[in-house]
């Protein structure tokens, strides 16, 4: 089974929005089966619109439409539905009802004209009830292909997506089933992965698809399994799991999307109980943003330094100006004294600290752009300090030193626990 998403709206092709609705609605049917075949974003254009009806007309099995439904004349999918479906609206009285019960009972407000138009629908359409807003989903089929037309407001999408679409597809559609199981590195470059995997990706069977999807400092390795029988691929996937994690285990920590590294770093230190807190400078407040991204990590993160100059270096971490003097703000000298003192200033386990050059330029250093110094302090007060040159441009450098600073801290953790 295949669709197709389309995202209507001008506010979207001038960047003046990013679509974050596509995202959900692909997620959401990958979950039940649904292939999705492409994602399309068009313009706010009645021609537009029903050139492209016409091009995913019986090539795709649904055609799922977001935005146009709102009170305003500029909202014209409703009309253009009933163009392409030579249709008429009409007023669904159940979707008019709730439209006046949330304006005037909820919004305190008289009803208008432009609210009660929203209970307008093609009176051909499956309406598709719209219980968080007030504009409704509306499902109609022309040859093959099924369109569904949800409005754009992301909230109101989900729970349409959630409440009426997913039920009624699973309820009318036979469907594959499309496992996935992402396997998350630190520490390794997607060619030196590849490289160390070939066999193994080279023997996975025909129904399952390797897919490698990097980004500074980690490589995401998302297995696809396809197939009638979800008992065969659940434990095809796990035993090739196994087997991956007897080649590259030492470079994995962690599966599936949320098993991002700050996730499983925070993990282990609630487990065990220990503490941590940050001193940055070129990563500008960036690892502290990551460890505190993470639901309930106020039990193991105390806080964060961003010592962005060499005055607050030495002001608020102590640092002897003779120090920086001696081997400049970029050193391994300097990133030590900053991990140490902010691991005492803010009596924590453990200490991170970061110092380097981002670019695009060296300021007063003699150190190239992309060296970055990396310390860490253990509960012992023992003290790593590594370094690295991440290159460029910019953001890779601030990137990349974010994922080795928490791979770093990863490894200390479990080597001195088990």
């Amino acid at each position: 089974m295949k669709a197709t998403i389309v995202t209507i709206g001008d506010e979207i092709l001038i960047g003046q929005i990013v679509d974050t609705n596509s995202g959900f609605i692909a997620k959401s049917l990958d979950k039940i089966g649904v292939e999705i075949k492409e994602m399309i974003s068009i313009s706010d254009n009645k021609q537009h619109i029903l050139d492209t009806f016409k091009n995913l007309q019986d090539q795709v099995d649904l055609v799922i439409i977001t935005g146009g439904l709102g009170p305003t004349k500029d909202d014209i999918t409703k009309k253009t539905f009933c163009d392409y479906f030579e249709d008429k609206l009409v007023v669904d009285e159940e979707v008019l009802a709730h439209v006046t019960e949330l304006i005037e009972g909820y919004y305190k407000r008289p009803i208008t004209q432009i609210n009660k138009d929203q209970a307008l629908v093609p009176s051909k359409c499956t309406v598709l009830y719209n219980k968080v807003g007030t504009a409704p989903g509306m499902w109609m089929k022309k040859g093959n292909t099924v369109f569904i037309s949800l409005p754009g407001v992301p909230y109101e999408m989900q729970y349409l997506v959630e409440h009426e679409i997913i039920p009624k597809v699973v309820k009318e559609y036979e469907r594959p089933y499309i496992l996935h199981k992402t396997i998350l590195t630190y520490g390794m470059g997607e060619s030196m992965v590849a490289e160390r995997i070939e066999d193994w990706e080279n023997s996975l069977p025909d129904f399952i698809k390797l897919a490698y999807l990097p980004s500074p400092g980690r490589v995401r390795l998302r297995l696809s399994a396809r197939g009638t029988d979800k008992a065969i691929l659940e434990k095809s996937i796990a035993e090739n799991v196994i087997s991956l994690t007897k080649i590259i285990g030492e470079i994995i920590v962690g599966f599936d999307d949320d098993e991002t590294i700050e996730v499983v770093v925070g993990r282990l230190l609630k487990q065990y109980k220990k503490t941590i807190a940050t001193a940055e400078s070129c990563t500008g407040g960036k690892i502290a943003q990551v460890l505190s991204s993470v639901p309930g990590a106020s039990a193991y993160f105390k806080g964060s330094v961003v010592s962005y100059s060499a005055e607050v270096k030495t002001t608020v971490l102590e640092i002897p100006e003779s120090v920086i003097e001696k081997y400049s703000v970029v050193s391994a000298e300097v990133a030590k004294l900053m991990a140490q003192n902010v691991k005492r200033l803010l009596k924590t386990d453990y200490a991170i600290a970061t110092t380097g050059n981002a670019g695009p330029t060296t300021d007063l250093t003699d150190k190239q752009v992309g060296i970055v110094y990396i310390a860490l302090v253990l509960p012992d007060n023992e003290v790593i300090v590594e370094e690295f040159d991440f290159g460029q441009p910019r953001e890779k450098v601030i990137d990349r030193a974010v994922n080795k600073s928490l791979e770093i801290l990863q490894k200390e953790i479990l080597k001195n626990v088990l």
